[in-house]
C-alpha cells in the first residue's frame, strides 16, 4: 500500500481519505510531461554546496546558511566525509554556479536541530531543479540551545527573512536565483515558521493557555529540552513577543510544513486571514511531538484552501530528520530509529517528491 493518505475537507462534511486519487494522478502526469525536459536536466546535474556565514546586527545573532544548488562540475568530484553521522547524496563543496536562473526554497529545522538535518529533502529539490537554503536558527539548534530561544519561534521566522535577503545580495547567488520563484520548506517548529512567514499570525495568549492544559504540557516536554518550562521566563517571552514585526515576507510565494506545531497558539480563521499563497501541510499518524489532531489538522481546517497529506501507520514525527548512519542511529533511537513497518527512506522520497511537484506547480 503506497504510504501517503490524501485527506480533503470539504464545508459541512467529514475528511475524505483516498488512496492513489486517479483525478490527482492524471493531473501530475500531465504535468511531469510538461515539465519533464527541465527536471530531467536538473537530475543530470551534480549537487553543488556552500556554507554562507551571515549576522543580523540587529537583533545581535548569527544566521549561518547552507546552500545546496544544481552545478555543471564533473560528478565524479563529489564525495561525502567518513565521519559524516548521516546517509547523503554526495555533494561538490563550492562548486561552480551555473549561470541560469533557478527557483529558491528555503528551510527551516526542527526545534533543537539544525541546517544539515533534513539534507534528504534538500538533495529531492536539488535535483528537481531548485536552490535550497537552509538556517541554522540560533539558540534552538542541536549544539547552541537557550530556554528563550526554545519559546521564541518568531525569531525563527525573521532569520529565514534575513538570510533570504543576504542570498540575494551574495555575489555569484543573485545572478541563479529567480527572485519571483522562492518558496518556503520547514519541520515541526519550522513548520510554524512557514506558516508565519505566509502570514499566520500567533495568539502568545491562546498557547499559554493550552500548554497550562494536560495536553499542552505533554506538547511541551520536549526531549531536546528537558524541564523546558520551568527554565522559561514568561515575562521575557512576552517582551519578545511584542517587539516582533509583521513575519508575512511577501517574496515568498508557496509554503509546506512537515509536521507543523504550536497549532493551539491559533484559534481563529482571522489569524490566517493575511495567507493568500498556497499551503500544503504534511503530518504523520503517530506523531506524538506535534499531533495531528492539535497540529496538522487543525491547521489544515483553519487555512482556507490548504492541502493536507497525513501519512499512516506507525509514522511518527522524527521520521523527518536524516537518515542516519549505524553509529548514530543507536546512540539517538529516539530521533532516528523508527517502527519496523516504517521505510524512513521511502517516506523522505514521496514528500520530497511531493513537495517537489507542489513547488514546480506554483513557481513556474
Amino acid at each position: 500500500m503506497n504510504l501517503l493518505t490524501f485527506v480533503n475537507f470539504y464545508p459541512g462534511h467529514y475528511p475524505v481519505i483516498c488512496l492513489r486519487n486517479k483525478s490527482i494522478m492524471f493531473k501530475k502526469i500531465a504535468f511531469l510531461i510538461l515539465f519533464l525536459p527541465g527536471i530531467a536536466h536538473a537530475q543530470s546535474s551534480a549537487i553543488g554546496q556552500r556554507t554562507f556565514q551571515y549576522r543580523d546586527s540587529l537583533r545581535d545573532r548569527p544566521v549561518s546558511t547552507e546552500v545546496w544548488y544544481p552545478t555543471d562540475a564533473d560528478a565524479d568530484k563529489a564525495s561525502t566525509d567518513p565521519e559524516y553521522p548521516f546517509i547523503r547524496v554526495p555533494t561538490i563543496r563550492n562548486a561552480p554556479i551555473p549561470l541560469k536562473k533557478f527557483p529558491l526554497i528555503m528551510l527551516s529545522h526542527g526545534t533543537g536541530g539544525g541546517r544539515l538535518n533534513m539534507e534528504w529533502l534538500a538533495d529531492i529539490l536539488v535535483q528537481k531543479g531548485f536552490i535550497v537554503a537552509a538556517v541554522d536558527h540560533w539558540g534552538n539548534t542541536y549544539d547552541h540551545k537557550t530556554a528563550i530561544d526554545f519559546v521564541t519561534p518568531w525569531n525563527r521566522a525573521q532569520d529565514i527573512s534575513f538570510a533570504l535577503t543576504q542570498l540575494l545580495q551574495t555575489r555569484e547567488l543573485d545572478q541563479a536565483i529567480d527572485s519571483e520563484r522562492i518558496g518556503a520548506a520547514g519541520f515541526s517548529i519550522g513548520g510554524y515558521t512557514v506558516l508565519a512567514l505566509a502570514g499566520a499570525k500567533l495568539s502568545l495568549e491562546s498557547l499559554n493557555n493550552f500548554t497550562e492544559t494536560p495536553l499542552g504540557m505533554k506538547e511541551i516536554a520536549l526531549p531536546e529540552f528537558p524541564n523546558l518550562k520551568t527554565m522559561v521566563n514568561k515575562e521575557e517571552v512576552r517582551a519578545s513577543f511584542e517587539k516582533a514585526p509583521d513575519l508575512k515576507d511577501k517574496r515568498i510565494k508557496a509554503f509546506f510544513a512537515i509536521c507543523p506545531a504550536i497549532g493551539q497558539g491559533f484559534r481563529s480563521q482571522k489569524q490566517f486571514e493575511s495567507i493568500h499563497d498556497p499551503v500544503y501541510i504534511v503530518g504523520a499518524q503517530s506523531d506524538s511531538i506535534a499531533p495531528i489532531k492539535t497540529n496538522a489538522l487543525h491547521y489544515q481546517k483553519m487555512i482556507k484552501g490548504s492541502k493536507l497529506l497525513i501519512l499512516p501507520g506507525k509514522t511518527g514525527h522524527y521520521v523527518f530528520l536524516n537518515e542516519a548512519r549505524d553509529q548514530l542511529k543507536e546512540k539517538e533511537k529516539q530521533f532516528f530509529m523508527d517502527d519496523k513497518t516504517v521505510n524512513r527512506h521511502h517516506v523522505h522520497q514521496q514528500v520530497g517528491n511531493e513537495a517537489a511537484f507542489f513547488f514546480l506547480g506554483i513557481l513556474r
